[in-house]
């Protein structure tokens, strides 16, 4: 049966925005050398391959996370010295600042590491860049 789901152009400006996209990211999976940030052009950019969730699983898609706004970012607990380490990521989340509408975006990965991205705004982007292929492994989670 051929796959019929169109490819994910999704934009978030608010919290609720992004609990979609966290969710349409949920099980990514993407190499540490894959995370780039532009401190001059305020970007942080990462390609993932993306469990499709929406289409039923069963298949990943390669996609970008584009993040704009950005002041700083902060890694803990993610081997930044191992470009070719493989990160899981499991949620997005935003914290903000006590003068709106800046603040912290979380990207939280399996393991307990995450990037705790300081923005002015919220500005994120995902993209599908690729056809989806079909995986033999659906994520799991612990109950």
């Amino acid at each position: 049966m051929p796959d019929k789901a169109k490819p994910l152009r999704l934009k978030a400006e608010d919290a609720e925005d992004l609990a979609i996209l966290s969710a349409a990211l949920q099980d990514a999976v993407g190499k540490i050398g894959d995370i780039r940030f532009e401190a001059k052009a305020r970007r942080l950019t990462l390609a993932l391959n993306r469990y499709r969730w929406e289409a039923g699983g069963r298949s990943r898609v390669r996609s970008a996370l584009q993040l704009g706004s950005v002041e700083a970012v902060e890694a803990r607990r993610l081997r930044r010295d191992a470009p070719e380490a493989v990160v899981e990521l499991l949620a997005l989340s935003f914290e903000p600042d006590a003068d709106p509408p800046g603040g912290s975006l979380i990207l939280s990965f399996a393991g307990g590491g995450d990037l705790k991205v300081k923005v002015e705004c919220l500005d994120a982007v995902l993209a599908d860049v690729s056809a989806p292929w079909p995986t033999p492994r659906t994520p799991q989670h612990e109950s």
